[in-house]
């Protein structure tokens, strides 16, 4: 590993590795994948139990293969990921399709421990392996007039059985802007806890910006478009008034459906103590990004 950004997280604040995961289980679920939950130091007293492996294979977010917790691990097995490959396009020098495997070969892989949080007001933290989006961005020679950047999931139906109802539009498309993207802690996760990143989990490669709330990561990417128009991105299509294009994890701005000042650690039980949320999900050094913005209007 080249480099960790654990921020105030360690290693040690993450569910240890041996509580739930071992090669031979990972085995024989084959593509059922891991949404790996543990806690930060600040909230270690509250005494969480590691989460067990049920818990942290079924709590996940993949509306591709169903809109319940326990979907993507119970559907995401049928998607085949491998040959993977990602189209680059739009205001950059080289475009073209780069196979996953070339891309992984030019990639410094490294471990970033970070916080996620789920607009939903649950969180977890999650030791990703990846690269920095900004290096995968530099292989196709981005144009100094991009100002955002455009990313869409895989559409196949066929293995994404989530894609055969109208609960999004499909295909999944989030973006970002040019300085988010390049930011060093944007990175393209294609693993966790030392394997490669589980199905479920956006395999073979997602996107992780751990400041934002979690439906901003999109996963298993196909598509990414270097553009100077904002994105019109998924969920801001589905509900503008309650998931913006920005989605910075903000204590201050409750959704308009429930607060967003605390968070439920998955692991703790449902009735368990609620932690505060951390303005930047506790990542201050993005906050530059944003002088000048009205953070409740640009939500």
């Amino acid at each position: 590993m080249a480099r960790r950004w654990t921020n105030d997280l360690s290693r040690g604040d993450a569910t240890p590795k041996q509580c739930y995961l071992n090669r031979r289980q990972l085995i024989a679920a084959g593509s059922s994948g891991l949404a790996l939950s543990a806690w930060p130091a600040a909230a270690q007293t509250d005494a969480l139990e590691p989460n067990s492996f049920e818990e942290i294979t079924t709590y996940n977010n993949f509306y591709e293969f169903g809109t319940g917790k326990t979907d993507p691990k119970e559907n995401a097995g049928q998607l085949t990921t491998s040959p993977w490959a990602v189209e680059i396009n739009g205001m950059v020098d080289k475009p073209g399709t780069y196979a996953f495997d070339d891309i992984m070969a030019q990639m410094d892989i490294e471990e970033r421990i970070y916080r996620l949080r789920c607009v939903e007001a649950w969180s977890m933290v999650i030791p990703w392996q990846g690269f920095e989006l900004a290096d995968l961005l530099a292989l196709a020679g981005p144009n100094p007039e991009a100002r955002f950047v455009e990313f869409q999931t895989l559409m196949r139906p066929e293995e994404m059985p989530g894609q055969e109802y109208p609960i999004l539009d499909w295909p999944y498309i989030e973006g970002l802007r040019m300085d988010e993207a390049m930011h060093p802690l944007t990175i393209m996760a294609t693993g966790l806890y030392d394997e490669p990143i589980p199905n479920q989990n956006g395999a073979p490669m997602r996107l992780v910006v751990p400041w934002k709330y979690g439906f901003k990561s999109i996963k298993s990417i196909v598509r990414i478009t270097l553009t100077d128009d904002q994105p019109s991105t998924t969920w801001n299509k589905a509900g503008p008034s309650e998931y913006g294009f920005y989605a910075n994890v903000n204590p201050t701005v409750d959704h308009p459906r429930w607060s967003q000042a605390t968070e439920r650690r998955v692991g703790g039980g449902l009735f368990s103590k609620r932690i505060d949320t951390l303005m930047f999900n506790g990542y201050d050094e993005v906050a530059p990004l944003y002088e000048g913005m009205d953070l409740e209007a640009q939500f």
